[in-house]
């Protein structure tokens, strides 16, 4: 199986100047994939074992619960971006990779190996539908439905897709089995919760990183207190957190997301920005071609609570879904 195959190849991976040995074991609890069984200095433990391609930010809250509910726990992952391990690491979640890093804290061991240099990720099956273009095509199926229907001369100009592109991403979701023919003409698209699931875990990984247009800071500090006061043009958008507090009052933002088709040299003079890479404020090229995306000054809802489900972050997570809910829930 190939999940065993992602274990045993970890395991080989792990130094053995170590001295720490690992056993796969079946038999698991409820809800684990299996056992590991981990032998140091004569001591042994089995820890419940779940294993994944990777991890993002929005899964994190819901991997900590099953760790909690299935100690001792360890996830095997062929790749753990460092923001993931960092996070990993502070939640005291056991992890092993793929290329041998490991971190375990438990009881009195601490293990921790982070040297090893990446393995391969095996490349998707060739899907069109979550390239680059794919995800902003499949964006525009998701918030803007009437388009799955119009000409595809049409939705290539509304996202700047080739024509020829646009068949390609069809056909991609129509292998997954989320889009299909009601008759000769019309198109629905199927399973729509779990393909914004594929989107979003996508999104944060092929395209968001190629919209950044830079991480600033505020001249003057009080314009991050006061955000809400910034006059933003026909072409900028609050995402992210500050776009979460706007359309719930509930979340206290963090750091300042802002989506954008300006330059940004013109950007940091209208907005008084001083780059700064670990700045409070983040910019990123819009990616759609809509003239106003809501009456705050926001992008669509689906775009926050994607933004908010990628931080990891419980607040973030508990105000994405009442975004979910008053905005998104009826439409999935």
């Amino acid at each position: 199986m190939e999940t065993q195959e992602v274990v045993h190849t970890a395991l080989e991976n792990i130094p053995d100047e170590t001295g720490i040995h690992f056993t796969w074991e079946d038999n698991p609890m409820a809800g684990a994939i299996g056992q590991l069984k981990l032998t140091f200095k004569n001591r042994e433990i089995h820890f419940n074992t779940e294993i994944k391609k990777e991890i993002l930010e929005h899964q994190l809250p819901n991997l900590e619960i099953a760790a909690k509910n299935k100690q001792p726990f360890l996830l095997v992952a062929h790749y753990l971006r460092p923001k993931i391990k960092t996070e990993l690491r502070k939640r005291n979640i056991a992890y092993l990779e793929k290329n041998g890093n490991i971190f375990i804290n438990h009881e009195n061991w601490f293990i921790l190996i982070d040297a090893n240099k990446p393995v391969d990720l095996a490349k998707e099956t060739g899907n069109r539908a979550f390239t680059k273009t794919g995800l902003k095509v499949v964006y525009l199926y998701l918030t803007e439905k009437n388009w799955l229907n119009k000409p595809q001369r049409e939705i290539a100009k509304k996202t700047g897709a080739g024509l020829g592109n646009i068949s390609n991403v069809n056909h991609g979701l129509q292998k997954e089995k989320f889009l299909l023919k009601v008759n000769r003409t019309q198109k629905q698209l199927n399973n729509k919760q779990e393909l914004l699931e594929k989107w979003m875990k996508a999104y944060a990984v092929t395209l968001q990183p190629e919209l950044k247009i830079g991480q600033f800071r505020f001249a003057d500090e009080k314009n991050y207190i006061h955000y809400r006061k910034i006059q933003l043009d026909e072409n900028t958008w609050w995402g992210g957190e500050p776009a979460g507090d706007i359309l719930t009052d509930y979340l206290r933002p963090g750091e300042l997301t802002l989506y954008t088709n300006n330059t940004r040299t013109g950007l940091m003079k209208q907005f008084k920005l001083i780059p700064d890479p670990k700045g409070n404020v983040r910019i990123f090229k819009a990616f759609w071609n809509t003239v106003n995306q809501q009456e705050q000054n926001t992008v669509h809802p689906l775009l926050v609570y994607v933004d908010l489900m990628n931080t990891g972050d419980n607040r973030c997570y508990e105000t994405a879904q009442m975004i979910w809910d008053k905005y998104l829930a009826h439409e999935f």
